[in-house]
């Protein structure tokens, strides 16, 4: 739950980091540049610690993380930030959680309790209320775009953290950045002579959060969370994000929210006390957990 916690803090800027950003650049430059800009330190780590490379079936687990934490919801994220709140996005994913826990129910072989899913939906139908009241009873473009990036952030988290016991967490994201890196270079580079790459300064420090925080350091110590303590346990601190986004918001974007999205997100971060019970993980020995996992 620690090491979650250090992980859930770290991406608690990424939405006020990604809304500089796409002030002053596109959201596909910012999207995939910053998973280009942090394959640099990735392959430097890798080839320092003489890591071996995956097994043909950890590369099919890693295409996976790479589609969901690498270019999926980076991708979806920079282009919601155009046009609604960091504030705002930070409620909604407070999906998040619950979607990261049916991942590792499908992917990871996790079991939650009754409670737990009991929790998860009531604190999800809440932020699906809040997304409502707020857009006048209708779902906004920025909403739908977030909840695809939330689906391909929780099938990444799920895959990765399974992953993560078999290889490591931080192999787990510098491999996954090996192998987007091919593939989404081109694509970048095309966008960048599409669109520029002019930006103040404030633009370039929220991307260079981005690059080597929520794209990198973040997921040294979320996925060593997820492997020692359980996808769908640990990710439940992601519940908690929502109120450092909003200081975050409020100090660098100067947004002012008031006090709806407050209570919404006390309601769902409440939701962490009624659903952490014991879980029937698919690993028994604790032994074993923390040998892998490290």
């Amino acid at each position: 739950m620690f090491f979650g916690l250090l992980g859930v803090l770290s991406f608690s800027l990424t939405l006020p980091a990604t809304r500089l950003a796409v002030s002053a650049l596109d959201p596909f430059v910012v999207g995939l540049g910053r998973s280009v800009v942090a394959a640099l330190p990735a392959a430097i780590l890798l080839y320092l610690t003489k890591q071996s490379r995956p097994t043909p079936a950890q590369w099919k687990a890693l295409a996976i993380v790479a589609l969901g934490v690498i270019v999926g919801f980076p991708v979806c994220s920079a282009w919601a930030m155009k046009s609604v709140d960091a504030s705002h996005g930070a409620v909604v994913l407070g999906m998040l959680p619950l979607a990261t826990a049916v991942a590792a129910f499908l992917r990871a072989g996790e079991r939650p309790t009754a409670r737990f899913w009991f929790s998860s939906i009531a604190g999800s139908l809440t932020v699906v209320i809040f997304s409502l009241s707020s857009s006048k009873g209708q779902v906004s473009h920025g909403d739908l775009v977030l909840l695809l990036g939330v689906i391909l952030a929780a099938l990444g988290y799920a895959e990765g953290g399974r992953l993560a016991r078999e290889m490591g967490g931080w192999q787990v994201m510098c491999w996954s950045l090996m192998l987007a890196f091919p593939v989404i270079l081109g694509p970048l580079l095309w966008m960048i002579a599409q669109h520029g790459a002019s930006a103040p300064l404030s633009a370039w420090g929220g991307f260079a959060y981005l690059s080597m925080v929520s794209a990198f350091l973040g997921f040294f110590a979320w996925y060593h969370g997820l492997a020692l303590g359980g996808v769908a346990r640990v990710g439940q601190v992601q519940l908690l994000q929502p109120f450092f986004t909003f200081i975050f918001a409020a100090t660098f974007l100067g947004e002012r929210f008031g006090w709806k999205p407050v209570i919404c997100a006390a309601l769902v971060g409440a939701c962490i006390l009624a659903g952490r019970t014991k879980l029937r993980l698919p690993w028994r020995r604790k032994d074993e957990i923390l040998g892998k996992a490290y």
